[in-house]
């Protein structure tokens, strides 16, 4: 009997030895495909700076200012469409005269261009046709008039009588409005027309010249366009970002390119409803007063005020740093660093940079940034 257990045991030890280095090799593969171990890699922070002696750099408390919010902007003088009238011709024909061009200052009443017309000579015709039937028709019913006081004619022949010599003064009247319509006078039967200033101003558009054909209202552009320059619209493109801060009503100083040394005061009447896709802006419309210089399509530089004050920070000039068109100042973080921090500015005043965003009164900076930038290089 324990002949047969030993023989059992030895016959099932090689059996238990493959399974086990079957297990122990499992396992050593598992361990060989494991992934390795994550390691995080901090990357420093680049506006964080670092210097021997910290205490060199003398800081500064960001004080407080009042001031109008302010927003520069270029925009071109145009017109003022409310002022601006258009010149046309109702009779067609060909241009015999011109007596103005453009840039001309006209007064109201000013001869412009002639035209020869075809339509004003066939609507003198028809005048004079009028005319002449009119008055045969008024010799008619004086004759019939006559007749029925003597019995000789009847009550309808008289009456057809008055209607003949109606409808004739009626032929005559549209006649002679036909002709004051297309610009003729009916004194002087002539097919030239003349074409007079209908307001005072300057000529701002000119699409005629002489021998020129004109054709019928309904599909001509206009002769001329006269605009009164005494006030003009300045039209600046708003950035999408700088919206908010602009108002209805908000006062805008104005300055021409061409006469720098001077400004002028204008107002917001209108803010664009629609954004131009390419250049995400919407135009602003300023109204101002021409003292005489501002022509149309002059450059100007547009300041654009708020309507209340706000308090911003404000630091000494220095303090600040440009910096690939940014703007930064240092702020201490302990521990003998210092933080970049990027700020909006405003306009210097008295020495003073303002702060629009970024920091607010109170914050301490350092007050050389430019030697902090330096020595943190180094």
């Amino acid at each position: 009997m324990k002949l047969r257990v030993l023989i059992a045991c030895a016959a099932t030890a090689p059996a238990l030895f493959v399974l086990c280095s079957c297990g122990s090799r499992e396992a050593v593969n598992a361990q060989n495909a494991a992934p390795p171990s994550a390691q995080v890699v901090t990357e420093p922070d680049l506006n964080l700076v670092k210097v021997d002696r910290p205490e060199r750099f003398r800081l500064v408390k960001a004080g407080s200012r009042d001031e109008v919010p302010e927003l520069q902007a270029t925009g071109v003088i145009s017109p003022d469409v409310e002022k601006s009238i258009p010149v046309i011709s109702l009779a067609a024909g060909r241009v015999v005269g011109i007596y103005v061009k453009l840039g001309d200052d006209v007064t109201k009443g000013q001869l412009l261009l002639k035209v020869m017309s075809n339509d004003i000579a066939n609507a003198f015709q028809t005048y004079q046709q009028a005319v002449a039937d009119e008055e045969l028709a008024h010799k008619q019913l004086e004759r019939a008039e006559t007749l029925y006081d003597h019995g000789a004619i009847s009550l309808n022949d008289l009456q057809v009588a008055q209607n003949t010599e109606n409808k004739a003064a009626v032929a005559v009247k549209a006649g002679l409005e036909m002709l004051r319509n297309l610009g003729a006078d009916p004194a002087h039967p002539d097919p030239v027309v003349s074409i007079y200033a209908p307001a005072s101003g300057t000529i701002v558009e000119q699409n005629v010249v002489s021998s020129a054909i004109i054709r019928t209202p309904d599909n001509q552009t206009n002769l001329f366009t006269i605009a009164n320059l005494s006030t003009v619209w300045v039209i600046c493109n708003i950035y999408e970002n700088d919206l908010p801060e602009v108002r209805l009503g908000d006062p805008a100083q104005i300055r021409l390119n061409a006469y720098d040394n001077r400004s002028f005061t204008g107002r917001i009447v209108n803010i664009g409803k629609v954004l131009d896709p390419n250049t995400r802006t919407a135009p602003v419309r300023i109204v101002l007063a021409n003292p005489g210089m501002m022509r149309s399509g002059m450059f100007v530089t547009a300041t654009l005020y708020g309507q209340h004050h706000r308090t911003y920070a404000a630091v000494p000039a220095q303090a600040v740093l440009h910096l690939h068109d940014r703007n930064w100042v240092f702020v201490p973080s302990g521990n003998g660093e210092f933080r970049r921090s990027e700020v909006a500015v405003g306009k210097i005043v008295d020495g003073e940079q303002i702060i629009l965003s970024g920091i607010t009164p109170g914050t301490e900076v350092v007050n050389d940034s430019l030697a902090l930038s330096a020595e943190s290089q180094q």
